[in-house]
């Protein structure tokens, strides 16, 4: 092996959206190169896809200051900072601009299939942090490369990996098979071809966080359109409604966010969507005329639907790591030191505050996760979050300890919102003294919220607490 000196090797940044950027925007200004590998055909490919949804983050919330740093010398300027960007406008008016100042330090097309140390399995002990990370990267016309690296960040998310229906974390019985009827993304209902699908359709919509609030809005909404007539929406939740269940609210330091929920409450309370509480997803069988009945764990079948919406959640895809070692939580599947910060079993979206290189570190000294994959199968991330992560983590590569772990971020509240593993406390209550355990799971139907407005049809996307 003739590798250069690990000092004069760039830093392998994977994945080139919000986080993956900010990285290299970090690791330039610390005077470090950087390479961020793509596996996208551009920058941003994963936000791109869910170019319909608007943040329920502000353009000043989503910008990192390296980054515009970066820019400025371009001419560059942030757009509005009080007004929300969608998913498109985050992509086309920020990370693609800088994907264009970083030139030929980000690569597209360019899937990383394994990442290790040079000459040396997960098991080898001797020499081994005296060896550079060696990257193995697929490209797009087929060629194999291999890469070394002085240190690797993996901002690579975890969009590509959408967890499943099943209540178990497992694909329900019949899953994979009624794949032509299931989504596992929010459908962008101003596709002529998407709106057709849905129009006048009945729609299982499953899951309990914002993205879900966002589809049954766009229902609510597809519903009273001119070519939406019977329109109808089934919310599936593993928990029974409580107090957290529609997020935060009029309490939510991000107004945008908890707005989505009061507009996923007005479109059950309008009659566009029914919710059904305490239903866990064991199998998914047709029908004779094809259409989709779900069943739970405890013996229910539900009315036939036309699709399934599943927006459960996500998880990090972590085979390429499995040569390294990772120090992750047995459950999150997060960094040891993050993952009791942010268990959804124990805290609600407000308590996590700013962390950096110190809670991200592993025993593979070089190897950090970031971004939304450092949260593992936690949700309730922020672009904030992911930028003080890379600020920290970029300080500490160049050896600036101090910087690294000053804290120069602070979160907003996020308002009420429930843990996930809750629902399967027996005396769990929540401020309604509702439990998040349904005594008896049924069909309801919810009182109206006292006012919405329009935020059944404005109110922007974004994550708070999945389920």
């Amino acid at each position: 092996m003739n590798a250069p000196a690990i000092t004069e090797l760039p830093v392998v940044v994977i994945g080139a959206g919000p986080a993956g950027l900010a990285a290299a925007a970090h690791l330039i200004d610390q005077g470090i190169e950087p390479l961020v590998l793509e596996a996208g055909p551009r920058a941003g490919a994963s936000v791109r896809e869910w170019s319909h949804v608007r943040l329920f983050s502000t353009w000043g919330e989503v910008v990192d200051p390296a980054a515009e740093k970066l820019l400025a010398p371009t001419g560059w300027t942030r757009p509005d900072p009080a007004t929300y960007p969608s998913g498109g406008d985050w992509a086309e008016l920020y990370l693609r601009p800088l994907a264009d100042v970083l030139g030929d330090r980000v690569r597209t097309g360019a899937t990383v299939t394994g990442v290790s140390r040079a000459g040396r399995d997960r098991i080898v002990d001797a020499d081994r942090e005296q060896q550079p990370f060696v990257v193995h990267v697929a490209h797009a016309d087929g060629r194999e490369e291999r890469l070394f690296a002085r240190a690797v960040i993996d901002a690579s998310g975890t969009w590509t990996t959408p967890s499943p229906a099943g209540g178990s974390g497992l694909p329900a019985l019949g899953e994979k098979a009624a794949a032509d009827r299931i989504t596992y993304r929010v459908p962008d209902l101003e596709d002529p071809a998407a709106r057709a699908r849905y129009a006048g359709k009945r729609t299982a919509v499953i899951g309990s966080g914002a993205s879900a609030f966002t589809a049954l809005a766009y229902l609510a909404d597809l519903a009273t359109s001119d070519d939406g007539a019977g329109t109808k929406g089934v919310w599936i939740l593993r928990r029974g409604i409580s107090g957290s269940t529609f997020g935060g609210g009029e309490a939510d330091q991000l107004p945008a966010r908890g707005a989505l929920g009061l507009a996923a409450k007005a479109a059950v309370d309008s009659g566009h969507a029914d919710a059904v509480t305490g239903f866990r997803t064991e199998a998914i069988e047709r029908d004779t005329d094809g259409r989709l009945i779900l069943l739970g764990e405890d013996g229910r079948r539900l009315d036939a639907v036309d699709e399934v919406i599943v927006l459960t959640g996500f998880r990090p895809d972590l085979s390429f790591l499995a040569e390294l070692r990772l120090d992750l939580d047995e459950r999150l599947q997060a960094p040891v030191e993050l993952a009791p910060l942010i268990d959804p079993n124990q805290h609600s979206c407000g308590t996590v505050y700013p962390h950096g290189h110190r809670e991200l570190s592993h025993p593979e000294q070089g190897v950090y996760l970031v971004g939304m994959k450092s949260y593992g199968r936690a949700p309730t991330f922020l672009a904030m979050t992911g930028y003080e992560q890379v600020r920290s983590v970029a300080a500490a590569i160049a050896g600036d300890l101090d910087a690294a772990d000053r804290v120069e971020l602070t979160l907003p509240e996020t308002g009420v919102c429930g843990g996930a593993g809750l629902f399967d406390a027996p005396d769990a209550q929540e401020g309604d003294g509702g439990g998040c355990c349904a005594p008896a799971p049924q069909l309801v139907r919810l009182d109206s919220p006292a006012a919405v407005g329009a935020a059944a049809q404005e109110a922007p996307a974004g994550g708070c607490c999945g389920s």
